[in-house]
């Protein structure tokens, strides 16, 4: 098979099906009263999403236009700010003993929203970028049908197996997150390779607006949990929630709908530096979870002893 016919092949079958199974995964972790715990914890939920489906584009749209990109990266930009949560938050987030149930929640919530809020600002963002006469154009119905076939039914599906076959869901929903890691990984070093002439010029040129964007919006979530109170493991849920994007379906959107290597090369750079923040984080947060069950203890034993 000669390289042209890979390449088609990867953008037009391997992306969409490992896509699929990705999202089916994230069902398969949730039950229908995982969505009721936006009635349960209104805070919590309201203030992460908030920074997701508000906070995050705005951020990226200033960042796109402020910074010294090409057009086709700050389409780039605003596709990783577009495509919020995923399944690789959900990992970061058990690592780094977080709230699960809250960051899978955000990210199942998120996920039934942007099916419909993508299209659209996308389409808006395509105009402001490229020009009003670019050959970029993106069919808004096309594009909701073709998310809700790669997002809300594989998830749909991933609920009904976790409903009436719990056990095979609990065990397949492990391998299914380490899956969407490792294609992730995958993804990225098959872009750097199609694009190797180009690269590190790229890196150079994104690199900048990838951290910036990354850090400025996990020190958003953070600091926000914060300010309204919410608990440590609260916080760690929504900071790593708000600063890591769902890379594969930014690169997917890029590739397939879009058909352009140049708009894929933003969130590929940014997945690299976000996996490197994400295990600073995870390290942190840990640490700081256990200091504070370390207090804990020794509190327990010292009012123990009083007694």
């Amino acid at each position: 098979m000669e390289g042209l016919e890979i390449v088609t092949l990867v953008n037009s079958v391997v992306i969409p099906i490992s896509l699929f199974f990705i999202m089916m995964g994230m069902g398969l972790s949730l039950v229908v009263n995982d969505f009721k715990r936006v009635l349960k914890f209104p805070k919590a939920v309201g203030i992460g999403l908030t920074n997701q489906l508000i906070m995050l584009p705005i951020i990226g749209f200033l960042l796109a236009n402020i910074m010294p990109l090409s057009p086709e990266y700050a389409v780039g930009v605003m596709l990783l700010v577009l495509c919020p949560g995923g399944t690789t938050s959900n990992l970061f987030t058990y690592l780094a003993k977080g709230d699960v149930a809250l960051s899978v929640t955000m990210t199942a919530i998120a996920s039934v929203i942007t099916v419909f809020t993508i299209p659209v600002v996308l389409s808006y963002s395509l105009i402001h970028f490229m020009g009003a006469g670019s050959e970029f154009q993106l069919p808004v119905v096309k594009t909701m049908i073709t998310l809700i076939l790669l997002t809300i039914v594989p998830i749909s599906i991933g609920m009904i197996i976790k409903r009436f076959a719990p056990k095979i869901a609990e065990k397949s929903q492990v391998y299914v997150s380490r899956f969407g890691v490792v294609f992730l990984a995958f993804l990225v070093l098959f872009l750097v390779y199609v694009q190797r002439d180009i690269i590190v010029g790229s890196f150079i040129e994104v690199g900048p607006v990838s951290l910036l964007l990354n850090v400025s919006t996990m020190a958003l979530g953070y600091y926000t949990s914060k300010w309204f109170g919410l608990n440590l493991a609260q916080r760690t849920s929504v900071t790593l929630e708000v600063g890591l994007q769902n890379s594969t379906l930014s690169i997917f959107m890029a590739l397939t709908l879009l058909s352009s290597y140049p708009m894929s090369v933003t969130p590929a750079i940014y997945t690299l530096i976000m996996f490197l923040t994400a295990g600073i984080l995870v390290r942190v947060f840990s640490a700081k979870y256990n200091k504070r069950k370390r207090s804990e203890v020794e509190s327990s034993v010292l009012a123990a002893r009083r007694l």
